[in-house]
């Protein structure tokens, strides 16, 4: 009996040694960790918190993203709107420039008692700076106008020397045979239209034809003279547009459309005006003056 008492406690001993370590660490374990405020809620509260502070943080910098995008479109808005003022400021200046050119150029050629009004060499000068500026001409001494305002027994086409500020011929011009009578108030860029077709031409090549010598142009104004290459509108010499034939029908000869000149000039006119001259032919179109290509072109 006693040796099974003394195994007993001999057990119990041993089971005290074995837990008694255990039982102590856990205690200093949770001592520490009490004394060190750790404890998981505690950390889980604190993930949660900085979680939300985190995304606070990130509307925030959105926030203030959206706001510095913002201040940048006005900016970007305001120099493009600064540019965009620059820019037509200038042109102003531009146009004044060319109109008050215009004016000199006017009356130092003495265009008004040559019955070529100020409206059409105004015009005919803006868009002969205008194509000069894209580079369109080469042959840039010469500038000539057809005012089809003027009626056809009259001589309305005007051989301008630029740089010497002179009229070099003033001559008869006809009109297109649909185009109106003595007058021409009728134009088209249509095909078999047997009209003029108002705007500003660039001259190319001669050859010689069917009129002896004539001269291609090149329609610059979309809408109102593109066809005139593939319409073949050109320059050329006639026999039907002169002063003997105002005289004994009383009326001007009229074309299929092309601008055609006296026989006996065009022998002179048309090698002057060759190989990239401006060429306009004029009328008081409020359509064609509000849609030209050319005149309103940049």
């Amino acid at each position: 009996m006693k040796k099974n008492l003394l195994h007993a406690a001999k057990i119990l001993l041993l089971l005290f040694v074995l837990t008694a370590p255990v039982a102590l660490v856990a205690g200093n374990n949770e001592t520490i960790a009490r004394s060190n405020g750790y404890h998981s809620a505690d950390v889980i509260k604190k993930i949660i918190r900085y979680n939300a502070s985190a995304e606070n943080m990130c509307a925030r910098i959105a926030e203030l993203a959206k706001v510095e995008a913002a201040k940048a479109a006005v900016e970007a808005a305001r120099a493009e709107e600064a540019k965009r003022a620059i820019r037509l400021a200038a042109m102003k200046a531009e146009y004044n420039l060319v109109m008050n050119t215009a004016i000199g150029m006017y009356d130092i050629m003495g265009l008004e008692s040559e019955d070529l009004s100020l409206k059409a060499f105004e015009y005919a000068w803006l868009g002969y700076h205008k194509l000069l500026k894209k580079g369109a001409l080469h042959n840039t001494d010469l500038l000539t106008i057809c005012d089809f305002s003027q009626s056809s027994s009259r001589e309305r086409m005007y051989v301008i020397d630029v740089r010497n500020k002179k009229v070099l011929y003033k001559t008869f011009v006809a009109h297109g045979i649909n185009s109106g009578e003595e007058f021409a108030s009728s134009f088209s860029n249509q095909d078999e239209s047997c009209k003029s077709s108002l705007g500003f031409y660039v001259t190319r090549k001669t050859y010689y034809g069917v009129n002896g010598l004539s001269l291609r142009i090149d329609g610059m104004d979309k809408g109102f003279n593109d066809n005139a290459y593939r319409r073949s509108i050109v320059i050329h010499g006639a026999p039907y547009v002169s002063q003997r034939i105002l005289n004994k029908y009383g009326v001007m000869g009229t074309t299929f459309g092309c601008p055609a000149i006296p026989t006996e000039v065009s022998e002179e006119i048309i090698p002057l005006m060759k190989n990239g001259s401006c060429f306009f032919i004029y009328y008081p179109s409020r359509k064609y003056l509000a849609q030209s290509s050319v005149l309103n072109g940049i």
